[in-house]
């Protein structure tokens, strides 16, 4: 038996990622765009960051016009930066995901980026994320593939594909840290996490055309140009063949069927079939 998980608390103390304010920014650029393509304007609607620590995104989604911003995350440190910064337009709050502490249908859009790998209960927070949604609300979602084969964190090949006692040695072996706390899921196992949402996915959208969703930075240069066309003529047929490795999906989910509002694109936003 592996060891029993603890919540990660502090994380943006050994996480430098999470301090990194202009990726950070550029990561919330992406998701306001790809959220304006499904949804329109953010004005006026109460937007909720699960997982915001130090609050770069969260500031970024008051900016773009939401009436009420709110930052949820367990990480202390990183709150009281994130206050002190952006208390004047985010309301910052210390809280569990897995028990949310707002009212059901009370929020319009939700963004949980790059989350669920670090939780213990990733199931329970996203019930909790369906309660609070409002019946016409968006939820963004980043997500880590464990067949990636590039393991995100730590920058080690095949780290994901591992039980948690060999990659726990892995990640020893190479000094990045004593133990491997991340959990991944396959694609299948994503779908079933969300069944209880309508899925539809911007992976290949934002990839073929990433200057529409702020993502300039994904494939620069004259390679990325190539990049670009062969991704935005390629048949959606042959590109469904990578999916089970694409290292990281970007879905956006609603309580109730809707198609995205946006303009058409080289490459669509799709449904992501049901479990």
């Amino acid at each position: 038996m592996g060891k029993q998980r603890v919540a990660q608390l502090e994380y943006s103390e050994f996480q430098s990622a999470m301090l990194d304010e202009q990726k950070r920014r550029r990561k919330a650029a992406k998701i306001i765009a790809v959220l304006e393509h499904f949804h329109g304007s953010l004005g006026g609607l109460t937007v909720g960051d699960v997982g915001c620590s130090a609050g770069f995104i969260a500031d970024e989604l008051a900016q773009a016009g939401a009436k009420h911003t709110l930052g949820i995350d367990i990480d202390v440190p990183g709150l009281r930066k994130a206050a002190d910064r952006f208390g004047e337009r985010v309301a910052f709050v210390c809280g569990d995901g897995t028990a949310l502490p707002f009212p059901d249908g009370s929020i319009d859009v939700l963004v949980f980026n790059h989350i669920y790998e670090h939780v213990i209960d990733p199931d329970a927070v996203v019930a909790e994320m369906h309660r609070v949604l409002s019946d016409d609300g968006v939820l963004y979602l980043g997500l880590g593939n464990r067949l990636g084969v590039m393991e995100p964190h730590y920058k080690l090949p095949f780290l994901s594909y591992l039980p948690p006692a060999l990659a726990d040695r892995y990640v020893r072996a190479f000094g990045r840290a004593d133990h491997y706390y991340e959990r991944f899921r396959t694609r299948r196992g994503l779908r079933r996490m969300l069944r209880a949402f309508h899925v539809w996915d911007y992976t290949f959208p934002v990839l073929a055309t990433p200057t529409k969703f702020a993502g300039g930075e994904l494939f620069p240069g004259l390679p990325g140009k190539v990049v670009r066309a062969v991704l935005a003529k390629t048949p959606r047929e042959v590109l469904r063949l990578l999916l089970p490795v694409v290292p990281t999906y970007l879905w956006v989910a609603t309580k109730t069927p809707r198609p995205p509002a946006g303009a058409a694109l080289p490459q669509p936003p799709e449904r992501v079939r049901p479990l």
